[in-house]
């Protein structure tokens, strides 16, 4: 049997420690044929050269003896690991890859992958889209590959997920983007996405069997279509990339995914979630939702409705709008009597300059 290339792409951002966790998981899957692409979004805490230890061997993550997901990445890989190191622009310049087809004899036992980890240096925070079209632009480059995986770098993952990801691929075809099912890191039989759904009236996207168990949730279908997929976790084949492009770096951060599923789905490609392709998301669990940070708050309004001008028919864009203005008294309502003013105040500047941008 034949396996494809598939680069997976994490990037990171002052988090070099779940990063090393995340690339732990990783480096244990059983797919064949792979590559690590790590890009760092200029982070200001010196998170490559803690990762470039890491990959020398001289510094582990602790996890917790008690955490139900440490199998999953402890003990440890074999080290030293082989890396190679490049710039933003020695990558978008056209590098010369040689030093990687030498370093591929070095990688150690126990390691399932047969390549080198790249690493990669932004030099400029360029949010998610800008930060993963880095690693999309080399997987390009190098043009060896059949599909890129983003994976966000604080996750965990078991050792089949790829693999049922891939096969997914290999079987429903190139003219789609996959994604699988993720639960909460710290509640790990709790759904935090289970396929997505828009609802292009009202502008708004639905992570189906968000907060419930494992156990309450029934599937009919392995593998099913949705019209949205988050890219916390998301195969794309170069067929797409070819045809769509890579990520809008105009949304700096949150909506690209939505984005992105949008233009998949209406350029009439298929969308598939890969239920048994499962992965485990450091977001909080007692909410049943994200924690909301001003920063958040400003950038998901922000984004929405930019891409509801920017993307949405006429008809649709304004039940849309009108949709999010008369909801916002609601929301606002909630946010003061939680004591959460200061999201009131970025979710109006995020309206305001979505409707300016």
């Amino acid at each position: 049997m034949t396996y494809p290339k598939v680069y997976i792409i994490l990037l990171n951002y002052n988090n070099w420690a779940d990063t090393i966790e995340c690339l732990e998981s990783v480096l244990r899957n059983d797919y064949p044929n792979y590559q690590v692409v790590v890009v760092d979004n200029n982070s200001s805490n010196n998170s490559i050269d803690y990762l470039k230890a890491w990959t020398e061997g001289k510094l582990d993550v602790w996890v917790n003896p008690n955490n139900p997901l440490r199998s999953l990445s402890f003990p440890p890989v074999s080290k030293p690991m082989p890396y190679v190191y490049y710039t933003r622009e020695e990558v978008e310049n056209g590098k010369n890859f040689d030093l990687e087809e030498k370093l591929k004899s070095d990688i150690p036992e126990g390691v399932t992958t047969k390549y080198p980890i790249v690493f990669i240096q932004s030099g400029n925070n360029l949010g998610f889209a800008g930060g993963n079209n880095i690693g999309i632009r080399y997987a390009l480059a190098k043009d060896d590959f059949d599909s890129v995986i983003l994976l966000n770098n604080d996750t965990v993952i078991k050792r089949d997920t790829i693999s049922i990801l891939v096969n997914a691929r290999l079987e429903f075809g190139e003219q789609a983007i996959y994604g699988g099912r993720i639960y909460y890191y710290f509640a790990p039989e709790k759904i935090w996405y289970d396929g997505g759904k828009f609802n292009e009236w009202m502008g708004r996207t639905v992570h189906l069997n968000m907060g419930k168990l494992k156990t309450e949730v029934k599937n009919s279908q392995d593998i099913k279509e949705v019209n949205f997929i988050t890219f916390c976790y998301v195969l794309i084949p170069k067929f797409i990339l070819e045809k769509i492009g890579s990520l809008d770096e105009s949304y700096f951060m949150y909506v690209e995914d939505l984005d992105y599923s949008y233009k998949v789905w209406k350029y009439g490609y298929k969308l598939y979630h890969v239920v048994n392709s499962e992965v485990w998301h450091k977001v909080s669990a007692s909410s049943g939702k994200e924690d909301v940070s001003e920063f958040s708050a400003y950038w998901i309004m922000r984004n929405r409705v930019r891409f509801i001008i920017s993307r949405l028919p006429y008809v649709k864009k304004a039940s849309a709008i009108f949709f999010l203005i008369i909801t916002r008294p609601f929301r606002f309502l909630f946010f003061y009597i939680n004591e959460a003013k200061y999201i009131i105040n970025a979710q109006i500047r995020g309206l305001i300059d979505g409707f300016r941008k």
